[in-house]
């Protein structure tokens, strides 16, 4: 086995940032498809959000490795990169929760053509005023629901492709650029698999009317009823389209600014 990495919860804040815009930049062009000039059109408010929350994203994971990893010569196991996986779902819900809560908000009135909201700050706002802080978190068990057991899954399926596809004798910082890719890929079509039934429930309580749901298990209940069980899948296409090259480029650019500031900085 190759020689193992010193964990740096600060170093994985900022790759993660890098692979986050990296994920944006991949994603992007294949949820606006406009011609080559509208690839990135409005790429500037998404980036603002999504490089945060993969900085944050990867901090959690890191911080958890290093919380687990009492001896430096000992990989971690399965179930403690899983764990580690699930903290960064965890750090990740305090940011996402209420940002795609407005988020949700925004494309509703969009598609009703009722002005109600003129921008991402004013929802907010106009949310806090009107019912507090809990309006703002609405949906933020739904969304623990989805990000911490899909992140625990997202991780420890990179670790564990990393090590698989590692030859014998090297270490996993060695790993080519395809198998990153490879892993990465994998990583976030399993992420997605069993994070988009949770996502789509969610996305309905969240831009419910008030009162309109009795609690969780009915957001469920209503939506097999109404829809089915397929239902719980709504958006798949369009998920899975994106979620391989996306996240593919988020680990690369994460292990490239990676191996950066470890050269810049070892003993960070």
């Amino acid at each position: 086995m190759g020689e193992l990495e010193r964990v740096s919860p600060l170093k994985n804040f900022l790759a993660g940032g890098v692979g986050g815009a990296c994920l944006l930049l991949a994603g992007h062009p294949l949820d606006t498809i406009k011609g080559v000039l509208g690839l990135y059109k409005g790429m500037g408010a998404p980036l603002a959000g999504v490089a945060p929350m993969m900085a944050i994203s990867f901090f959690g994971f890191g911080l958890g490795k290093q919380l687990q990893q009492r001896d430096a010569d000992t990989p971690l196991t399965h179930t403690q990169i899983f764990l580690s996986g699930c903290l960064a779902g965890i750090f990740t819900t305090v940011i996402v929760a209420p940002g795609e809560r407005i988020k949700c908000l925004l494309q509703v009135q969009a598609g009703s053509g009722q002005l109600k909201y003129s921008g991402p700050l004013n929802c907010a706002i106009r949310l806090y005023r009107e019912q507090g802080l809990r309006s703002v978190y609405r949906g933020t068990v739904l969304t623990l629901i989805r990000d911490v057991p899909s992140n625990g899954l997202y991780f420890l399926t990179y670790e564990y492709l990393k090590r698989f596809l590692t030859p014998e004798g090297q270490s996993v910082s060695q790993l080519s650029t395809p198998n990153i890719i490879l892993a990465g890929g994998i990583a976030g079509i399993l992420n997605w698999t069993i994070a988009l039934p949770p996502d789509v429930l969610k996305s309905n309580f969240q831009t419910a009317a008030d009162g309109k749901y009795a609690g969780l298990v009915d957001v469920l209940r209503t939506l097999l009823r109404e829809e089915g069980p397929t239902g719980l899948y709504k958006g798949f296409n369009a998920v899975f389209l994106r979620a391989f090259p996306a996240n593919a480029a988020c680990f690369l650019g994460f292990e490239l600014a990676l191996k950066g500031l470890n050269w810049l900085g070892p003993s960070w």
